[in-house]
């Protein structure tokens, strides 16, 4: 984002309700982009889905794993002094991070799950170490999030280009063939970057033209991958996000009253083309288990626990249960941290939406809340909030935009 917003109030907003950003007073810091790219790269762990390249699938891991220690190296520098904002955002992180690894010592996997614990507890050491970027009133954090997302999406449409076989391999969806991410994966991304650029315009931060542009990719990507729940994450974040500008800015006005009408008449026109997009060539029955999903969730919460698991869990796992993937936020949740950690997450989404409510009417709010609504939506079919994930950024990125200008300079 390199266009300024404009200092004047839109039209049906006052003075006080609007604050300006300053996006061009300086560029993107390259430690601080490096040191988030390390921590993207991180949570963008190898699936099995085919790629141009053979490339071994341990070298990927190592890839990915490896980049989390370059992320604490680069944040380190970044943060030479050591200083970090008291938060209580990442105080609950914190505490279920410890707490995780102690449970995941007593886990039946102990290598994994230690090593998993370890993670994310040095995962979010390294959100400490970049919290007094909180609140920066250039969106520091937003900015190299959306570098991210386009570096990422870049590499999936290359890939496409280059074989779309291979890129469409997993039943006709797109997915990354030069570094293999799954479909669902390839849309939270679209998904993120078509919500943000969208509230960016409306909020006058970026241009027309970059709004275009980065709207039609990304959801030109986001059909092309077939997943409905970053359909829905993105349109529900975004209804949300929408109507805590409704009442300040008249640009939103007009454009929620342009998209309602051009939205009913593409309903009626293309309704047979929307019904087989979203049914992806599935049954009635199939559809109503979300893919099968719901099997594995009931025989999750069937499996007899001591009332030690039950509250605390039995430690990080590959969220899986008997090889079968949960896709569940929620119900992986139960398995590995418990009661316990399903009140931290639930605490931390409570958390920013009231942050949010409270804080001054603007895009800060506003992204904030499609973020945090876009990962409540996602939820239910995918799992991380709890977890060193893309999620658990999305989530680090709305409690900046939520965070209060920090009183001492950055480092």
């Amino acid at each position: 984002m390199t266009v300024p917003l404009s200092t004047r109030t839109s039209r049906g907003s006052s003075a006080a309700d609007w604050h300006p950003i300053r996006t061009d007073v300086s560029r993107v810091p390259r430690l601080v982009l490096a040191t988030w790219a390390a921590l993207f790269v991180n949570v963008l762990s190898p699936s099995g889905n085919e790629t141009i390249l053979a490339i071994p699938r341990p070298l990927l891991q190592v890839v990915a794993q490896g980049s989390l220690a370059a992320a604490l190296v680069l944040a380190l520098l970044v943060n030479r002094r050591l200083v970090v904002r008291p938060n209580l955002f990442l105080v609950l992180l914190t505490v279920l991070a410890i707490v995780s690894l102690a449970v995941s010592l007593h886990n039946e996997f102990l290598v994994g799950a230690t090593y998993r614990g370890v993670r994310l507890v040095v995962y979010i050491t390294v959100l400490w170490l970049l919290s007094p970027l909180w609140g920066r009133r250039d969106l520091l954090l937003l900015r190299v999030h959306r570098i991210c997302l386009w570096a990422v999406l870049l590499t999936v449409v290359a890939g496409a280009a280059i074989s779309p076989g291979t890129a469409f391999a997993f039943e006709g969806r797109l997915a990354g063939a030069l570094w293999p991410i799954p479909p669902t994966q390839v849309a939270h991304y679209a998904a993120l970057l078509f919500g943000t650029s969208a509230v960016l315009w409306m909020c006058r931060v970026i241009s027309g033209r970059h709004a275009l542009v980065a709207v039609l990719f990304s959801v030109a990507i986001l059909a092309a991958t077939h997943t409905r729940t970053a359909l829905a994450g993105s349109v529900i974040g975004l209804v949300v996000a929408v109507a805590s500008l409704f009442l300040g800015h008249a640009r939103v006005r007009r454009v929620s009253v342009s998209t309602i009408a051009l939205g009913i008449a593409g309903a009626v026109l293309f309704a047979p083309e929307i019904v087989r997009w979203l049914a992806r060539g599935q049954s009635a029955g199939d559809a109503a288990q979300l893919t099968g999903r719901t099997k594995v969730w009931s025989d999750v919460i069937a499996v007899p626990r001591s009332p030690l698991e039950s509250l605390f869990g039995s430690g990080l796992t590959n969220k899986s249960f008997n090889g079968l993937a949960i896709d569940s936020n929620w119900v992986s949740s139960y398995l590995e941290q418990g009661w316990f950690g399903l009140v931290i997450q639930a605490s931390i989404l409570l958390l920013l939406f009231a942050m949010a409510v409270t804080h001054v009417r603007g895009p800060r709010r506003a992204l904030a809340l499609f973020l945090v609504t876009y990962c409540v939506v996602a939820s239910v079919t995918e799992t991380g909030l709890g977890d060193a994930s893309p999620y658990l950024l999305d989530l680090v990125v709305a409690a900046s935009l939520l965070s209060p200008p920090a009183t001492r300079t950055e480092p």
